[in-house]
């Protein structure tokens, strides 16, 4: 019964570790290194399956020497230990341990050149790029992402979903606004440090259509986890119609109701930390609200854009995100209500 025991553990063991070697790479599409949809993250997908698989094959052979081992160790033999090998045997010892040490060694070199390799064309004429700019801060926790122009005109910002054309070079400009953050995008491009004090720059191309999700990848804080954004890559007009948009004031309020909200916007606390481009509202202490009624989502990827979240995190946004700087808000219904119907036709 014991042994039988001992190998059902052996198995289930075998079974846990073939599982975690199948799901440890699996990210639903939209956020996953061994899913590449661009020449970045192509050309780190390739080296990390070069080494998933130079390391697998490494590791088998390991196991079977392991196993080999064992057996042959418990085999009945002669309890006096061989203290003087054969000649024969230490020299094809020897040679064994001298051949393992040289693939060891190959395999390191290979592993080296090809990283190498890799690193230079991912910063290859990275000041070349003659695409998109835009300069991302890493606040906690959220995103802020600038749209750079030589006309200022064509200047703005948003937050936590950035919008870029497929099949165009972009270069990010980064930068930390309190701790370090690190910017990753595992479909497009690996992870780049954005260190308070320091500008980092990188660039990433999308060449297929898509809503890629990014994630800070460098612990800062306790909503770490929850310091995510959206690449949104659309064919080039959809993205000129988008932008265009983009660089408009605010739609003025339309109704009653929405025009109350923006009383209510302009008069509270809200103004002095948000901006809505064409209001008096011009605080960059959080996220600009200027097309925040087009968003899929709020709070840095952490609730879909509804009315019922925007509502609660507007009333108190510590019960989704505890320990960020917006504060709790003291409205009244009707006041509420108007709020959100003004924010949420800012499109």
């Amino acid at each position: 019964m014991k042994q039988g025991g001992g190998t059902n553990r052996i198995k289930l063991a075998f079974v846990a570790l073939g599982a975690t070697v199948f799901l440890c790479s699996c990210g639903g599409g939209i956020q996953s290194s061994t899913n590449p949809a661009g020449p970045n993250a192509a050309s780190l997908s390739r080296l990390w399956w070069l080494m998933f698989w130079v390391t697998a094959a490494v590791y088998v052979l390991v196991m079977i020497a392991v196993f080999i081992a064992i057996r042959k160790g418990t085999r009945k033999s002669d309890l006096n230990p061989v203290l003087n090998l054969p000649p024969e045997t230490e020299t094809s010892r020897r040679n064994a341990v001298l051949s393992a040490v040289i693939v060891t060694v190959v395999i390191l070199f290979v592993f080296l050149i090809y990283s190498y390799s890799t690193g230079r064309a991912l910063t290859a004429d990275l000041g070349q790029k003659n695409g998109l700019s835009i300069e991302v801060t890493g606040h906690q926790w959220w995103w802020e992402a600038r749209y750079n122009d030589v006309d200022a005109s064509n200047m703005f910002t948003t937050a936590n979903e950035i919008h870029i054309p497929v099949g165009v070079p972009v270069l990010f400009t980064l930068r930390g606004a309190d701790v370090i953050h690190s910017f990753w995008v595992p479909n497009l491009a690996g992870k780049k440090d954005l260190i308070p004090g320091k500008v980092s720059t990188m660039w990433l191309q999308a060449d297929k259509p898509g809503v890629y999700r990014g994630q800070c990848a460098e612990y800062c804080g306790l909503q770490h986890a929850r310091m995510a954004f959206w690449i949104v890559a659309e064919p080039q007009e959809q993205f000129n119609a988008w932008r265009q948009n983009a660089t408009q004031g605010a739609v003025p309020p339309s109704t009653d109701s929405q025009r109350y909200g923006q009383q209510v916007f302009l008069s509270a606390t809200c103004v002095m930390c948000h901006a809505i481009n064409g209001t008096p509202a011009g605080s960059n202490i959080g996220p600009n609200l200027t097309h925040v009624g087009s968003r899929n989502t709020i709070a840095a990827a952490t609730l879909s854009n509804t009315r019922e979240h925007l509502t609660r995190w507007i009333v108190d946004s510590q019960q989704f995100k505890p320990g960020n700087r917006m504060p709790a808000n003291n409205i009244g219904q009707k006041e509420l209500d108007a709020l959100v119907d003004y924010l949420q036709s800012l499109k």
